[in-house]
């Protein structure tokens, strides 16, 4: 009797053990964008069908998340399991073997259905080291209302002249409208992504052949000073404060006559939280001097530090998070122009979408112009990346150089001033990380 009860309590433990052991929790890093709030709303639906893993979600302004992320996987601490990570950061890190090549993602996954200039994007030596959740690229989205009342029609392929002259004239400031909204919140990849692709525009480069900067030159000039005199003109006040969720809000209360942005955008500006969703028109983003990479291209992405401890339940949760399946459980619950765009070919084949979706035209035409190597650009450039440089070390440099953009945007300094100091602080980076003498 005594051996019997000894040996059913010896069951229990090992199986309450066997429990304990088998159930897993992924912490996994993200951003506080609108896709993303929604994906962590329906991980539910993951739980329950992997009841063995838990989530817990660390979710963080823009800014906040990559220098977060940066930090724990380049020290090796082991905070997150999964990160959001982007175009800039997977061949970067992949290449110092940060990431885990995710070629366990199971036999539905599809791979090959994955937009080839993002598939391209996360992807080294023909493995794809990050999952990419949306993808995008940037476009005008623009209030046809306030366009027809001030006479004007807005072209499929506008310059940023007739940009600047179009918000100076839809522009009410008494009425708190105003006419371009645009990013200006410090950071390589809020200030710093807008006017690279703006600066592309007019044929700046971040770098010369030899990785020399540039910032001394007339094209930069000229981006800066157009930037700088349109907000001032018709812009919204405390713009330098001003990232994407800044600007969404401002648009979506209907301030904003013209938003250039992501083009992931589009379905939170035409949804059931926007006071102008009936009013809302899509255009390519202005070119310059030349249209060539005028408008970015980035995926946020899913990618699994090699450092974690938890890869096979980690697979399984950015491989459901990226699938077919997740879009059809978005459409399901959200509708279909409300799941997540720009990652799959077969979204832009799907009736159902492309009827939903009014700017799903504009958002593929943008994604598969835009060229990272550069090519086609009016000067060569040494680096790939359209709206950032594609070196470790323009994490810093844009982050300090969109500072002074800011600050000149803000006032706090002139436009020249801001360029010299631009200038000295990449000069100075690039002198100590060993490009140039």
């Amino acid at each position: 009797m005594k051996f019997s009860l000894l040996l059913a309590g010896a069951c229990s433990m090992l199986a309450f053990a066997a429990t304990a052991h088998a159930e897993t929790t992924l912490t996994i890093a993200t951003v506080n964008n609108g896709d993303m709030i929604r994906m962590q709303k329906l991980t539910d639906e993951f739980t329950k069908a992997n009841p063995d893993i838990k989530v817990n979600w660390v979710t963080m302004e823009e800014n906040q998340l990559r220098q977060k992320v940066t930090t724990d996987i380049a020290t090796k601490a082991g905070q997150y399991d999964i990160l959001t990570i982007g175009t800039y950061e997977v061949p970067i890190w992949a290449k110092k073997g940060w990431l885990v090549p995710l070629d366990q993602l199971g036999a539905n996954y599809d791979v090959d259905d994955i937009i080839p200039a993002i598939r391209s994007g996360l992807s080294v030596d023909g493995k794809l080291y990050a999952a990419p959740f949306y993808g995008e690229s940037s476009m005008i989205m623009y209030r046809k209302d306030l366009f027809a009342k001030a006479g004007l029609t807005m072209p499929e392929q506008p310059t940023w002249d007739f940009i600047k002259d179009a918000a100076a004239k839809i522009t009410d400031k008494k009425g708190e409208v105003y006419g371009i909204c645009l990013r200006g919140k410090a950071g390589w990849g809020e200030n710093g992504a807008f006017l690279t692709t703006m600066a592309n525009s007019y044929g700046a480069r971040w770098f010369d052949e030899k990785w020399q900067p540039e910032f001394n030159g007339p094209e930069w000039k000229k981006t800066l000073t157009t930037y700088v005199d349109m907000m001032n003109q018709s812009g919204p006040p405390g713009a330098s404060s001003n990232g994407f969720n800044e600007n969404l809000a401002l648009f979506q209360s209907g301030k904003c006559g013209m938003w250039i942005d992501a083009t992931v955008a589009a379905s939170f500006v035409t949804g059931k939280e926007s006071k102008v969703a009936d009013q809302v028109g899509f255009a390519a983003a202005p070119c310059g001097d030349t249209c060539k990479n005028s408008h970015w291209l980035w995926a946020w992405s899913l990618g699994i530090p090699s450092g974690s401890k938890k890869v096979e339940a980690a697979e399984k949760f950015v491989a459901w998070a990226t699938s077919k399946d997740y879009t059809n459980l978005v459409a399901s619950k959200e509708g279909w122009a409300n799941v997540p765009p720009g990652t799959r070919l077969s979204l832009y084949k799907n009736a159902d979408y492309l009827k939903a979706a009014p700017f799903a035209a504009e958002t593929i035409k943008a994604i598969e112009s835009a060229d990272p190597s550069m090519n086609g650009n009016s000067k060569p450039k040494p680096y790939v990346g359209v709206q950032f440089a594609a070196i470790p070390e323009f994490q810093g440099i844009g982050t300090e150089v969109g500072q002074q953009f800011a600050a000149a945007l803000a006032g706090q300094e002139s436009v020249s001033d801001a360029l010299a100091k631009a200038q000295d602080i990449a000069t100075r980076a690039m002198t100590k990380a060993g490009y140039i003498k």
